[in-house]
């Protein structure tokens, strides 16, 4: 029996809205899905919910700081703690821990159960969710948050083609529900991950018609897709275009010279 018990990380802010949630997983192997930044009230909470237990490992999802910056607390406050991911090392090595390097398709005792690795590239290329089959749970991380898309940031390494892929494999697990770390429990997720991929197809047609007005520039594409976009939102916007003119690039739909985009008519 898995009880997965949410640990709110007290970070909010632009970047992550309301903040973080981790997931604790007790039971045998006490694990901590996430690692959030740090904050004592979570390392508090985290120490609470363990019951006098002690904390066996965390997964990290991915090393964005939001999810991997708290393990130097983590790794401070409770020495005897392991560290696992699937490797980023430009990133990783930005907080020197021991990091135990997962794979695609690991299993993993998590608690009184085993969980499966599952490699979801695209959001961060090391991006990963934690799959119990038996209960249709998946851990997604980044990969969905209920009520808004997910930035695909081009620079550094997010991949545009790579997020639709991974997004095609969860809705083939046809998951129960997802525990993401921002918002809500996602109880509907196949038809949440469907709605995603017709939300990119319809931003890649629109860009792709901006590019046949004329519009060489991200910031162009910016100025006509999104109209309305409020100035501090302006730079992820055109991190999201960038994306997916990179996508099209590589599909042989437009193509980059210097600084300026065209689109490649058959």
């Amino acid at each position: 029996m898995m009880r997965p018990v949410p640990l709110h990380a007290y970070n909010p802010g632009s970047m992550t809205g309301a903040g973080n949630w981790t997931w604790l997983i007790t039971g045998r192997v006490p694990t901590l899905i996430d690692a959030g930044v740090g904050i004592p009230q979570h390392l508090e909470e985290l120490e609470k919910a363990l019951h006098g237990a002690a904390l066996a490992q965390v997964l990290v999802t991915h090393a964005h700081p939001d999810h991997a910056e708290g393990v130097m607390a983590l790794e401070s406050r409770m020495p005897s703690v392991r560290f696992l991911k699937m490797p980023w090392p430009e990133r990783d090595r930005t907080w020197p821990v021991e990091w135990r390097p997962l794979a695609d398709g690991d299993r993993v005792e998590v608690g009184d159960v085993t969980a499966t690795v599952v490699h979801t590239p695209g959001h961060a290329p090391d991006h990963m969710c934690v799959w119990h089959a038996e209960t249709g749970t998946l851990f997604v991380g980044d990969l969905a948050i209920e009520g808004t898309s997910v930035w695909i940031p081009s620079s550094p390494a997010g991949d545009l083609a790579a997020y639709l892929s991974s997004l095609d494999r969860v809705i083939a697990l046809n998951p129960s529900w997802l525990l993401p770390a921002h918002g809500p429990i996602i109880i509907k997720p196949v038809a949440l991950l469907r709605a995603y991929i017709a939300h990119r197809r319809e931003r890649e047609l629109q860009i792709i018609d901006a590019l046949r007005h004329g519009d060489t520039h991200t910031a162009a594409i910016v100025a006509r897709v999104y109209p309305e976009l409020a100035k501090g939102l302006v730079p992820r916007a055109e991190e999201t275009v960038l994306a997916h003119l990179q996508k099209l690039e590589r599909d042989g739909t437009a193509r980059r010279v210097g600084d300026a985009w065209n689109i490649i008519e058959p």
